[in-house]
């Protein structure tokens, strides 16, 4: 899978020269007012003032310049580039994939665009059926870009869920159905988040891995994850800064990753539980994460997670109804649990 940049292009491109239409263009006035999201560019026929790549809430990426969707030639350009690297790989990630979409496009530089994704994925598929496409994606838009016929999208809900360390918005990120659930691409740090190992805990950080890599979706692991590397690295570097690894969570990962070859976290069907309390009056069963997966054949695995500082009981965990009807477990599922 290839890294593809929908939004802009580097300020070097030969399109600068060929198609200087392909660029969103600023004026004298919108340098001087907005240095951050403006520059001036020197091309074959002369200066002009071009717009950096940005997000509607941030500065521009000083090393980029905006691509215009407004432009119908633009957009086709980019369905070739498309095609073109689809006869080179299995799929693309597509990064800041919804800053193309027409709402986001227009509020962020007053241009009206028609809608990208959809043709851009029909065109490729055409001649490479089962060439895959995931978004990265924020501000809630996941549904939106799956909606657009991606295969998958970043979940960066779960991730902000866990690490603000609030279990119950994550048991309840689980309750979508698995419609939505089989195309999230599950994460637990990337290229723009902190390392995990900085981030979370010991412990916490093994608890979060279960919860995300355990979970229907894509699991998604970060180079050094394993390692449990600490010191975040620009994506424009292509080296490091050498770190002891952390032989501990190293055991951990390759034990995770050992129960994750088991089919039945695969082509198992999993279902979500509630957790019942002990006795009454103990609140500490809504601490828990638990969950099943079962195949045809009966072979099952219970997964629970006491996601909380404190230790915590339950009595019994039962399935979470969907839509009137059992949703992958049973009361099988039973006993007391103290984590």
């Amino acid at each position: 899978m290839l890294d593809f940049v929908p939004n802009h292009m580097a300020p070097d491109h030969d399109w600068i020269d060929e198609h200087p239409d392909y660029f969103v263009h600023g004026s004298e006035a919108d340098l001087a007012r907005s240095p951050r999201n403006y520059c001036r560019v020197q091309t074959r026929n002369g200066p002009l003032v071009l717009a950096h790549g940005r997000d509607p809430y941030f500065d521009g990426w000083p090393d980029t310049l905006q691509l215009n969707y407004g432009n119908p030639e633009l957009q086709q350009a980019m369905i070739g580039e498309l095609q073109r690297i689809a006869g080179q790989c299995d799929g693309v990630r597509c990064d800041m994939a919804m800053l193309v979409l027409p709402d986001v496009f227009e509020r962020t530089w007053g241009i009206r665009a028609d809608p990208f994704w959809p043709k851009a994925i029909e065109s490729v598929r055409r001649e490479h059926p089962r060439f895959q496409f995931m978004a990265e994606v924020y501000w809630d838009l996941e549904w939106t870009m799956l909606q657009q016929g991606f295969d998958y999208a970043y979940d960066k809900q779960m991730y902000d869920r866990l690490r603000d360390v609030r279990t119950r918005p994550v048991r309840e990120h689980l309750h979508a159905g698995l419609d939505y659930q089989d195309k999230l691409a599950r994460f637990l740090e990337n290229h723009d988040e902190p390392r995990t190992a900085a981030t979370f805990e010991p412990g916490r950080h093994e608890a979060g891995a279960i919860i995300t890599f355990l979970s229907p979706g894509l699991r998604f692991f970060h180079q050094g994850q394993f390692e449990g590397r600490r010191k975040r690295i620009s994506p424009h570097l292509v080296r490091a800064p050498q770190e002891p690894a952390d032989t501990a969570l190293q055991g951990f990962y390759e034990s995770l990753l050992a129960v994750l070859r088991q089919p039945v976290f695969r082509d198992g069907a999993w279902g979500l539980l509630e957790c019942v309390p002990a006795w009454e009056g103990n609140w500490t069963s809504d601490c828990f994460i638990a969950w099943s997966w079962q195949r045809d054949d009966g072979e099952r695995r219970l997964v629970v997670v006491n996601y909380a500082g404190n230790q915590s009981q339950w009595l019994r965990a039962t399935p979470v109804s969907r839509g009137g009807r059992p949703h992958g477990a049973d009361e099988g599922h039973h006993g007391v649990g103290q984590f």
